[in-house]
């Protein structure tokens, strides 16, 4: 019998992580300073999904723990989340807490054919398809770290950077893929490269 995944759940609209990717946030509302206070006494984890415009939830985010976490002067935190699993929303659990708790099915996303495929890949269209769209956007992009990271990291770097509308960065998480996670970042950049990025609502 598989135990029951209940995490308490951080709705962000815009922002998504992966497995494996660290993510440091800055805590400061009451209601997220208790979902941080509730983790750390659990078991750290903290289930991270963006919010539609209606309030609703989209249906897969990705867990990440606590790695790291310091009080702030004001009483709120920073905290660093690394990506654990994937997840799948089961149903939310009501309660009399002022935060969002969520029951849910946790997935990977990474299997042996998929590095195998990462081999074969060019990051160097990505990479400059990337500093165009940025440089669209008035930001200049030093691309000399990307030479040093795996391309597991520079893909993951850049769906979780580049600032895409929230139903794309939905669509970027929910690529089971890596190779085709490189695909679709791929097409989104040539196609606002080509209509230019300020189209992106």
């Amino acid at each position: 019998m598989k135990t029951k995944i209940i995490i308490p759940i951080f709705p962000l609209s815009g922002v998504i992580f992966f497995p494996n990717t660290n993510l440091p946030l800055n805590i400061f509302e009451p209601r997220y300073i208790e979902v941080v206070d509730y983790a750390l006494n659990n078991n750290s984890n903290i289930g991270l999904i963006q919010q539609q415009e209606s309030g609703a939830l989209y249906s897969v985010g990705c867990m990440g723990k606590i790695t790291s976490c310091r009080k702030t002067s004001e009483g709120g935190y920073m905290i660093n989340l690394i990506g654990e699993d994937c997840f799948k929303l089961k149903s939310e659990i009501k309660s009399k807490k002022i935060f969002r708790l969520a029951e849910v099915r946790a997935y990977s996303n990474q299997n042996n054919k998929d590095i195998l495929d990462l081999n074969k890949l060019n990051t160097s269209e990505l990479l400059r398809e990337y500093k165009q769209f940025m440089a669209g956007r008035g930001l200049e992009i030093n691309l000399s770290y990307f030479k040093q990271a795996e391309k597991t990291n520079t893909i993951k770097f850049i769906a979780m950077a580049t600032p895409f509308s929230s139903a794309e960065k939905q669509m970027l998480l929910e690529t089971v893929s890596t190779k085709e996670l490189f695909k679709k970042l791929i097409t989104l950049l040539q196609y606002y490269n080509l209509v230019g990025s300020s189209s992106i609502n």
